[in-house]
């Protein structure tokens, strides 16, 4: 067993491929993601990113090839994995009929949390989301932007090597959008911690991201810096055009708990 938990890379894959019968919904994906890293996986739908996100968090088995998160083989040692990661899924985590103090403390228990070290994470968690003035209200009154707050906060309450977010702010309206930005880079500015995230927004990823991967068709297009990447394609270069190029797709794409839940949904649906 494999008990190093500082890995050179706190997410590696090799040769990793997902096949449904006929189809290659990933091929061969070889990414070595480094420390305090905001990784961006990028792709137009049905590139194989959230196919990706769910093999790296033990939800989906590959059909060959191998990953490693936090040092642990995703295959053969899918627990130690799941007890150092967070992940935040496109479809809503927190429960609209509960407080955020009620969702929060749910996560506490599944983590093994108790005591005064649940209490004081609780806390914590409610700060870091800006929630603490409406801790004791229903989550089904709250906008997009708070939920996405605290379905962060709840994902990593028990202080996670790797947190995964898989179209982190989809829905949300360009204030919420850049609140959740800042929680993210101050997330990672105070634990260091490795974040992977999938998304459609160009914008996100580019003030986001420290690297990123571009997909397309399952398959790896090209892997580096956003300013890199855009200085390839040319001196005036955005990461739409950088997109456009790899990928030959044209991206296209605030509310409330109903909402939310609705544009997830659908965006869950076309994949």
């Amino acid at each position: 067993m494999n008990n190093n938990t500082n890995p050179t890379c706190p997410i590696e894959t090799r040769e990793l491929t997902k096949k449904y019968g006929e189809f290659c919904a990933l091929d061969h994906l070889n990414l070595k993601i480094p420390h305090q890293c905001i990784f961006g996986l990028l792709g137009p739908n049905g590139a194989g990113k959230s196919t990706a996100i769910k093999i790296l968090t033990t939800l989906l088995d590959a059909t060959s090839g191998s990953a490693t998160v936090a040092g642990f083989d995703v295959a053969s040692q899918p627990i130690e994995v799941r007890q150092r990661i967070g992940y935040v899924p496109q479809m809503l985590s927190a429960d609209g009929a509960l407080t955020a103090t009620e969702n929060l403390g749910l996560s506490a228990s599944l983590y093994g949390l108790r005591g005064a070290e649940r209490n004081a994470r609780i806390h914590e968690a409610l700060a870091f989301s800006g929630l603490e003035s409406v801790a004791t209200h229903l989550v089904k009154t709250y906008s997009g932007g708070m939920i996405r707050r605290l379905e962060i906060a709840q994902a990593t309450m028990h202080r996670p090597e790797v947190l995964f977010l898989d179209e982190p702010t989809i829905g949300l309206d360009p204030v919420a959008r850049r609140t959740v930005w800042e929680r993210l880079l101050e997330l990672k500015a105070a634990t260091g911690m490795t974040i992977l995230l999938t998304t459609h927004d160009m914008e996100e990823a580019d003030y986001l991201c420290d690297q990123l991967a571009i997909l397309h068709q399952g398959r790896l297009a090209v892997v580096g810096r956003p300013a890199d990447l855009k200085n390839q394609v040319g001196p005036e270069a955005t990461l739409s055009d950088v997109f456009v190029a790899h990928s030959g797709v044209v991206i296209g794409e605030g509310g409330h708990y109903r909402e939310v839940r609705e544009t997830r949904g659908t965006a869950k649906r076309l994949g």
